[in-house]
């Protein structure tokens, strides 16, 4: 059977003459077809066979770009191992991955990134790996498309492909080894729920992309994209990802919560500089959309969303281009509030949960199911999943990674049992869909006992803080809970949403005080992961005097 390159080469092939991946700069489109990308792929080949053999290992390092796909196609095409970086990584960071894996060459998209590495290079126990630039693999040519298939190096399942990074929530990061077989399997369950989505269609799939090639979840979409009818929009400036996605006209694309997010704030603002009638109006038919999700219509409702749908909600989701069929979400918990913002539109968020170590993904929304607020979808076809103690996750299936690179003791910790133990908690409802409601080693222990997962009080806590950037209960080892909140939110407001939200919960859950933090917490102050994910012991640590403040207060 064909493994996931030899499918992806051949759809290629089929597509010599169309465009089937393109970068947007301003409103141009850069084009290739499939068979221009062939024949870069294999000038790429040939270029790399001077510096690498079989089984060795190449960092990446580029901005999301088409020569970036080309380079990581040609890297896997010849047999070799991928170790994908973040452009926007701190160099020292980079260079402490790289003294790990010690790869045997370094790809770069241009020179300056290459120089910043070997500025910060961390040590002297392994050398900075000899260098290679986009340009000295793909120069200028007037290559036209292959005439036959390009043929990959022969690989088993159990060959590794790629060593993907964690981001690391807590401690260094880790490689996490993928071998063809997680990616073959993958790759499948990708294009069968697209393919769901796509139902009926009769067209190729317009897709926009914008999130970093390097991380798992991206990268498996991508490779599912390219290896279907599609179309691909690559993103070059995310300062303008609106207009990108307006022109790009996607059927759906790939999204982190944050992104969404903002529309929703940014909807809010724009909507409350705007005339008293409008203002009404949105206020009347939001209010009515959220008693309808939940069963509870007033006499005017139908009138007030006939209304807001007609002439505000409508015109917000033109934004997104006339094809638009559903917004994919992942890497982190999607505020239940956000998902029923966009259904108020008639926007689709299908949610997708999974971790580096499950290939980026174990659970995904049906597109033909319900959908149910706050759920992540049903298990993937050919993936098992069960609760086991502290309400963890546990995953088996041939999506589950073979190990961490030089880390056997860290791989047996988290594969037991033919389980890989993923450190969320999670249920699951009558529907098949499961929830995620926090991660096991987040929990807080009061000094009552009491443990406590910080996520379901933090959301609960943002919907009732809007203007909220981000929320972090803390508590360990204390006698009760507070909160940091960052944001454009008045202590007034807080306050007033603390206690509305309290009742709901028994006095253990209750947040006792709170601060307001004038710094913001962002993946450049090392507060939050490249993802957007919080960085609990870091936070923890930069803010210890605040915290012990509101305790301190709290008890005098």
């Amino acid at each position: 059977m064909p493994n996931f390159l030899e499918n992806l080469f051949a759809q290629l092939h089929r597509n010599s003459a169309r465009t089937i991946l393109r970068e947007i700069h301003g409103d141009q489109f850069t084009n290739v077809t499939g068979g221009q990308l062939l024949a870069q792929i294999q000038q790429a080949r040939e270029a790399l066979r001077h510096h690498l053999q079989p089984g060795d290992r190449c960092a990446l390092l580029a901005a999301n770009s088409i020569r970036w796909i080309v380079v990581d196609l040609a890297l896997m095409a010849e047999g070799l191992i991928v170790v994908p970086l973040y452009s926007r990584q701190a160099p020292a960071e980079l260079g402490a991955v790289m003294q790990d894996c010690q790869p045997q060459l370094l790809v770069v998209g241009d020179a300056s990134l290459g120089d910043a590495i070997t500025k910060g290079w961390p040590g002297d126990s392994f050398a900075v790996p000899k260098q290679v630039l986009f340009d000295e693999l793909l120069p200028p040519t007037s290559a036209s498309a292959p005439a036959t298939l390009l043929a990959a190096n022969p690989r088993r399942d159990s060959d590794l492909v790629t060593i993907v990074y964690t981001s690391g929530t807590s401690g260094e990061p880790k490689g996490v080894c993928l071998n063809v077989g997680n990616i073959s399997f993958m790759l499948q369950r990708t294009s069968e729920r697209l393919d769901q989505l796509m139902r009926g269609a009769h067209c190729t799939d317009s897709v926009f992309h914008y999130l970093p090639l390097n991380f798992a979840a991206s990268w498996i979409a991508t490779l599912s994209f390219l290896s279907r009818e599609s179309v691909v929009t690559l993103s070059t400036d995310l300062n303008k990802l609106a207009d990108e996605i307006r022109l790009s006209a996607p059927h759906y694309f790939l999204n982190v919560p944050t992104l969404l997010e903002r529309v929703r704030r940014g909807v809010d603002d724009a909507i409350a500089k705007r005339p008293a009638p409008i203002r009404s109006l949105y206020a009347k038919a939001r209010d009515a959309a959220q008693r309808d999700l939940i069963k509870t219509p007033q006499v005017f409702d139908k009138l007030w969303l006939a209304l807001g749908r007609k002439l505000i909600f409508s015109k917000i989701k033109e934004r997104f281009g006339p094809n638009l069929r559903a917004l994919i979400c992942g890497s982190a918990p999607l505020a239940p509030e956000t998902q029923n913002f966009f259904r108020m539109l008639g926007v689709r968020v299908l949610q997708v949960y999974g971790l580096t170590e499950t290939t980026g993904i174990c659970t995904m929304d049906d597109p033909d199911g319900t959908v149910d607020t706050g759920h992540v979808g049903i298990t993937t076809t050919g993936v098992e999943m069960k609760i086991a103690e502290n309400e963890e996750i546990v995953v088996r299936g041939p999506n589950v990674f073979p190990g961490y690179w030089s880390r056997p003791e860290e791989t047996a910790n988290v594969l037991r049992d033919g389980w890989f133990h993923t450190g969320d908690q999670g249920e699951k409802n009558a529907h098949g869909n499961w929830r995620i409601i926090g991660r096991v080693k987040n929990l807080i222990i009061l000094n009552s006992g009491h443990k406590i997962p910080p996520e379901p009080i933090e959301d609960k806590l943002a919907q009732l803080l809007p203007g909220a950037q981000h929320i972090v209960i803390v508590g360990n080892g204390r006698g009760y809970l507070c909160a940091l909140v960052t944001g454009s939110v008045e202590p007034a407001a807080v306050q007033s949403a603390v206690d509305a939200m309290n009742p709901d919960f028994p006095h253990y859950r209750q947040i006792r005080n709170f601060t307001l933090l004038n710094e913001t917490l962002t993946p450049d102050n090392g507060l939050l992961t490249a993802m957007g994910k919080l960085r609990r012991a870091a936070i923890n640590s930069r803010f210890a005097k605040e915290i012990d403040a509101m305790y301190a207060a709290r008890n005098n």
